[in-house]
């Protein structure tokens, strides 16, 4: 028979780790008397990181003493205590292997369901003292598992542990972790996971997406862990494409229309991406690394890129004063994934200044197709002189049964046309949606200043869209991701104090940061970008989680620790890499 041999809890406290606080409840200990389990958590308990613990699917977290044995042998260790693992039950009997998901248990006055395995981060290795802790428990087939409170109740020490029912389909915690997290993916085991009707819904969509890339063939690594930013690899490298023609679209922005040299055919890119260009100083010194998205029409014979030329900005001066029709440009494969969805859903591109290049290229697509859907552009502008593309725009719109278009200057200049070259003066704002009637159930895709952006998501969210509706670009680097650090100020990316001149070049193309890789200084690409600030995504650092997956846009990597499962050709798992020779990285 099975029992509780602890129950532990532990509230969220801040505590210092490579210089960053983070709030974390990793630490529990045992309680004394009996709990109360609640729907959503034990009395005394709580997560730091509810975006990543806790809630219906995860409010009990439960490892077996029989794994602290293992891991005793494992790490040469003796002094673990009952929580160690972060777990809310401490168990004797029911492993990993023997578990299934959906079977059901009595605990005390309490009943409990089990719904996934645990997802290891890099919190489990700080408590453990073991960096390496996540990649551990993962690939040892000992996660441990969550439990779901179908009768609350009141639980403690030494209760038994009694089997009440189990899933009609049976996969156990073990079988299902190897199935998400190891290279290997049957079809038949990932349709019989997806008919456990009690599976939890996050390890449900993982599991979707690793049977539609199996289905549509759409390419390697693991579909179920990579992160949106990772999903659409393109081939590392560039090639060299001529100049067919350079046109001025506004006082500060320069357009520059690309084509192959022997007139080959270029890879068409999907409606939003971008390329990288490769821009050799003159006088020498390393190379200028710049995402640009193309911002014409889909095409197969010539990309076309558009770029705001700022005052002080080194690649777009380059570009206006050095470029002439007929010279070659290093550049990379389209990529990048602020791409046109597809379905019947409305439609909002809603960009301020430059961040009008993707989504005029979705626009273009949209007109290519005769689009029947609802179809709104809102642009923001200073003025006619800074008003890019309001041509072809106009020229677009007629193509869409149901296409509008509202522009607001914030300064309109006395030859402005109200009516005419724009709609209205000021800035676009929740009620200017109000007024327009931006639908709540479009698909919003959200392009311009940071500023600009971090307002209309605001004015977005209090219309009531949905946050998985809004898709954001970012020019200059990517929305970060670091679980439970609080506090941390965020900084303009910069050189690493201790650059040298020595070692392969790390360039960071998004983020217009280049550093030089120092093996005695960091363990891994993601130190390095950590280290200039740049902007990256993360949880487990050790290759199991995939968040930081990236795009590779040249160069190559070597890994260690090896990570479970590689990710897809064209990208690199940052927190466990290591540059082999320069690299540019998408970030």
């Amino acid at each position: 028979m099975a029992r509780l041999l602890s129950v532990n809890v532990g509230l969220p406290r801040d505590i210092e780790w490579k210089g960053r606080t983070v709030h974390t409840g990793i630490w529990k200990n045992p309680v004394r008397s009996r709990c109360r389990v609640g729907r959503l958590n034990l009395d005394g308990d709580g997560q730091g990181d509810l975006s990543g613990h806790g809630g219906e699917q995860r409010a009990v977290f439960v490892y077996q003493i029989e794994s602290y044995r293992y891991w005793q042998e494992q790490l040469k260790r003796n002094d673990f205590v009952h929580g160690q693992f972060g777990e809310n039950f401490t168990i004797e009997g029911l492993p990993d292997d023997a578990v299934g998901i959906g079977d059901r248990y009595q605990i005390g006055g309490a009943v409990f369901e089990v719904t996934q395995p645990r997802v290891t981060c890099y919190r489990v290795g700080i408590r453990m003292n073991e960096p390496r802790m996540p990649a551990l428990l993962t690939s040892s087939g000992r996660p441990g598992f969550y439990f779901r409170v179908l009768q609350e109740g009141e639980v403690g020490a030494g209760d038994e542990i009694m089997k009440v029912g189990e899933a009609n389909e049976r996969m156990t915690v073990e079988e299902i972790n190897a199935l998400l997290y190891s290279p290997n993916h049957p079809r038949d085991r990932l349709e019989r996971a997806l008919r456990i009707e009690t599976l939890s819904p996050g390890w449900r969509v993982s599991f979707e997406a690793l049977l539609q890339n199996q289905t549509t063939g759409a390419g390697s690594g693991n579909a179920g862990l990579a992160p949106a930013a990772a999903a659409h690899p393109a081939a590392p490298g560039f090639q060299p494409l001529t100049v067919a023609a350079i046109d001025q679209e506004s006082a500060d922005v320069l357009s520059l229309s690309m084509r192959h040299p022997d007139g080959q055919p270029l890879r068409q890119a999907l409606p939003g991406q971008y390329v990288v260009l490769r821009l050799r100083r003159i006088g020498g010194g390393p190379p200028l690394f710049r995402s640009y998205s193309l911002s014409g029409p889909l095409s197969t014979e010539r990309y076309r890129i558009s770029v705001k030329v700022e005052p002080d900005g080194a690649a777009g001066t380059y570009l206006r004063e050095h470029v002439r029709m007929g010279d070659v440009l290093d550049v990379s494969s389209p990529r990048g994934s602020f791409i046109l969805q597809s379905g019947e859903r409305p439609v909002v591109l809603l960009s301020a200044g430059i961040g009008a290049t993707p989504v005029l290229a979705m626009l273009y697509a949209l007109a290519a197709a005769r689009s029947t859907r609802q179809i709104l552009w809102l642009h923001a502008a200073r003025d006619r002189p800074h008003h890019p593309f309001a041509a072809e725009v106009r020229r677009l719109m007629p193509s869409l049964a149901y296409g509008r278009s509202y522009v607001c200057y914030s300064r309109p200049g006395s030859r402005d046309k109200m009516g005419e070259d724009f709609d209205a003066t000021g800035h676009l704002s929740r009620s200017v949606f109000d007024k327009v009637g931006v639908p709540r159930e479009a698909d919003v895709y959200l392009c311009g200043p940071t500023r600009f952006m971090a307002d209309m998501k605001q004015a977005l969210a209090a219309l009531d869209v949905a946050p998985e509706r809004m898709h954001v670009e970012i020019f200059n680097g990517s929305e970060s991701m670091t679980p439970g650090v609080v506090g941390a100020a965020t900084r303009t990316p910069h050189l690493p104090s201790d650059d040298a001149n020595t070692g392969p070049l790390v360039s960071f193309a998004r983020s217009g940061i280049a550093a030089h890789w120092k093996a005695s200084a960091y363990q891994s690409i993601l130190e390095l970008a950590e280290a200039c600030d740049v902007p990256v995504r993360w949880s487990c650092r050790t290759g199991v989680c995939h968040n930081c997956e990236s795009g590779l846009v040249s160069g190559e990597v070597a890994y260690g620790p090896q990570p479970l499962e590689k990710p897809a050709d064209g990208n690199l798992l940052v927190c466990c890499s290591q540059p082999i020779r320069d690299v540019v990285i998408d970030l």
